[in-house]
């Protein structure tokens, strides 16, 4: 093949040849910077089997293509399933498959990689709108999953990213990191894509932790942590008494967690805040 699907002016024949536009209800803009979209895949971890979550007209998935044993990818949008038919036809290990990521059974397809191809990683150019939904379910469903490498909006990016005392340090910082070691690879101009959004993207890259206590209930965990950044302006103690409804209990609670009262959540990093959860938790 002389040129990637990614080049501008290729992307540009694409659409015309199938009278394709990005439609909005899916989320669509189509990446139109091969150096970017090879970077990417460079740096995911792909080697073996990779899912995918909207491929677009294939211009992740060619280069995903190039670098992994296998590419599973995950396409709603029923148009396009010819379309990848053919941008993809000079490759043999890319299997597309019309279905909602959110709908599937992540744990066995995961389990059906391995066994045939080893490890496996995720890779995708997330859709704004989904980006969040996408990666709670790889979190929640996806322990055996070393690698998540995704191009994501680049504030939501910066969010998962960041440290505490960062003015973006949330629950979504302390979800991904309690599962995660989390770094931003590099930032992408909204003049990568085709059509250009108004925002910048972020590559993010999640690595699962060797350590994670899964004893605890996850989806419980999460909700305290929500709750603890509910009202960013108060302290951890109130946002703590009106998650336990009681102000004493509170109090002792973070006492025994060596938390003083008058911090707020955003000066606490995960593991001060794995430790409150396990204080309120105990029997």
């Amino acid at each position: 093949m002389n040129k990637f699907i990614s080049t501008p002016s290729y992307t540009k024949e694409i659409l015309e040849k199938y009278g394709l536009r990005a439609k909005k209800g899916f989320g669509q803009n189509f990446l139109v910077d091969p150096v970017i979209v090879e970077r990417c895949a460079q740096l995911g971890n792909v080697q073996d089997a990779v899912i995918e979550i909207g491929p677009g007209i294939g211009s992740l998935t060619e280069q995903l293509a190039r670098y992994s044993k296998h590419v599973t990818a995950y396409e709603v949008d029923e148009d396009l399933i010819p379309v990848l038919g053919d941008t993809l036809s000079a490759y043999d290990n890319v299997e597309i498959i019309l279905q909602d990521f959110l709908e599937i059974d992540l744990e066995a397809k995961v389990k059906e990689l391995q066994k045939e191809y080893g490890s496996v990683s995720v890779c995708a150019n997330l859709p704004y709108y989904i980006t969040t939904p996408v990666l709670f379910k790889i979190f929640n469903q996806g322990k055996d999953i070393p690698y998540i490498t995704v191009m994501v909006q680049k504030e939501v990016g910066d969010r998962f990213a960041a440290k505490p005392n960062d003015s973006q340090y949330g629950a979504l910082s302390v979800e991904a990191q309690y599962l995660y070691d989390v770094k931003k690879l590099f930032n992408v101009p909204g003049r990568s894509f085709n059509p250009s959004p108004d925002v910048d993207s972020a590559i993010i890259q999640f690595k699962r932790k060797d350590d994670v206590d899964l004893s605890i209930d996850l989806e419980d965990f999460f909700n305290m942590v929500r709750a603890l950044f509910k009202q960013r302006r108060k302290t951890i103690y109130n946002n703590l008494k009106d998650y336990v409804g009681d102000g004493e209990k509170a109090k002792d609670i973070l006492a025994r967690a060596n938390v003083d009262v008058k911090q707020r959540a955003q000066e606490l990093d995960v593991n001060q805040i794995k430790k409150i959860y396990e204080v309120l938790n105990e029997r």
